[in-house]
This record gives C-alpha cells, sequence and structure tokens, in this order.
C-alpha cells in the first residue's frame, strides 16, 4: 500500500513460447527466469500481493514455492491470439479489488523492487492513472526507414538528418516492458495499460531494460546478471 492505495501485481507466464521454449522457467544464474520477477514484486515496499497467472502446472507450482499467490489461466486464455490483458483481466476478476494492477512481464529479469517502488512514487507525484516504463532507444529512429522489393534508398534519410551527427539528434524513447501500473477501473474500462489521458512515463537505464523475447536476449540476460 502507499498513500492509502493498493497494488495488485500480476505476472503473466503461458507455458508455451515458440522463440524460446519453455523460457519463463530457464534457468538464468541459478534460478528460474520468472522468480526474477516474483521477487521484484514480493520484495517492493508497496505491492499488496503478487499472483501469477498461468496455464502451465509446472509455471505455478514453482511461483508458489517462490512466495507468488497463483491463479490457473484457462487454456483458452493461453493460446497465441489471447492478448496480455485478457489474462489481466481474468485474474483481475477472480481476486480481490485492488485500486491499481501492476503488469510485471517475467521477461524483464532485470527490472527491481526498486524501479517498481519509483514508478508507484511517480504515480502519485504526477497524480496520474497510468505509468508505463521505457527506456531510451539503442539508435535513433530517425537513421531507419522502409525499403521496397527493389531495396533503393532513394530518400531513405530526410535531408535535415543527413548532415547531423547521431549525438545531435533528439532523443527517442521506446516501451521496454518492464513495468505497466493503471488505475484498476481505468484498465477495465480502456482495455489497456495506455491510456488516453493522464499518463506518463518513468525511465530506466537500458541494462536493467533487457526484454527476453529470443535467444540471444536470454545471452545478454546472463551476461549483465553474472
Amino acid at each position: 500500500m502507499y498513500k492509502k492505495k493498493t497494488f495488485l501485481a500480476i505476472i503473466p507466464a503461458r507455458g508455451g513460447s515458440k522463440r524460446l521454449p519453455h523460457k519463463n522457467i530457464l534457468d538464468l544464474n541459478g534460478k528460474p527466469l520468472i522468480v526474477y520477477s516474483i521477487e521484484a514484486g514480493l520484495r517492493s515496499k508497496y505491492v499488496d500481493k503478487v499472483i501469477v497467472s498461468s496455464d502451465d502446472d509446472e509455471i505455478l507450482t514453482m511461483s508458489n514455492l517462490y512466495g507468488a499467490d497463483t491463479i490457473k489461466r484457462p487454456n483458452e486464455l493461453a493460446s497465441d491470439t489471447a492478448t496480455s490483458f485478457d489474462a489481466i483481466k481474468h485474474t483481475i476478476k477472480n481476486s480481490d479489488k485492488y485500486d491499481y494492477v501492476i503488469l510485471l512481464q517475467p521477461t524483464s529479469p532485470l527490472r527491481t523492487a526498486n524501479h517498481i517502488d519509483e514508478a508507484i512514487e511517480l504515480l502519485e507525484e504526477k497524480d496520474s492513472d497510468a505509468i508505463i516504463s521505457v527506456c531510451e532507444m539503442d539508435h535513433s529512429p530517425l537513421w531507419s526507414n522502409t525499403l521496397d522489393d527493389s531495396l533503393s534508398m532513394n530518400n531513405f534519410l530526410r535531408d535535415e538528418v543527413l548532415n547531423k551527427r547521431s549525438q545531435d539528434l533528439e532523443i527517442y524513447y521506446r516501451v521496454n516492458g518492464a513495468i505497466y501500473i493503471c488505475k484498476t477501473d481505468k484498465l477495465l474500462e480502456e482495455e489497456s495499460f495506455f491510456l488516453k489521458d493522464d499518463i506518463f512515463a518513468y525511465t530506466m537505464d537500458r541494462k536493467s531494460s533487457v526484454d527476453i523475447d529470443a535467444e540471444i536476449d536470454f545471452k545478454m540476460a546472463e551476461v549483465l546478471v553474472n
């Protein structure tokens, strides 16, 4: 609880993953990947409860062992076409009422309890309905464009970019997938953490923003954790 507001952290963790099989329980420096998010949520000063939502019994059992509450997700909410919001909504409807929901994706192992607490404090500071974590982009999107089948680079970059050094370009940020916080009623109403109003960014460093989607991301996380 923070400033008399309650916070429910939800960790959605499907059993299946095509690009990196069983990624949520892969061993990362002696601990299953999902445990990093469970521990971050449990160590937060403000999170009232941590719930893991999964269709996989092994993930649910492991999550219980590390102190998280669990909810068994129906198979139809664990398919490739099901969205994260579907799982979040199912968990909200099957748990006690909390003022805010925090989405902690298990693929962000370097996000810590301190990051979560700072994001919650920013929520109060900004008097906002939602906070989403971001980090600086590795490369400016101004240096990129689409290509057609001819691979022509005519007009690939805008004229005002051509003669600029990368450090002279304005800084761009990307959603890093580590922390999503939203007022519960607003989340259910708009069916998205990306609210139309009263939403702010919590900035994180790039190292803490590793998001594991493929094997190369997992290797990077291993290096950073060690």
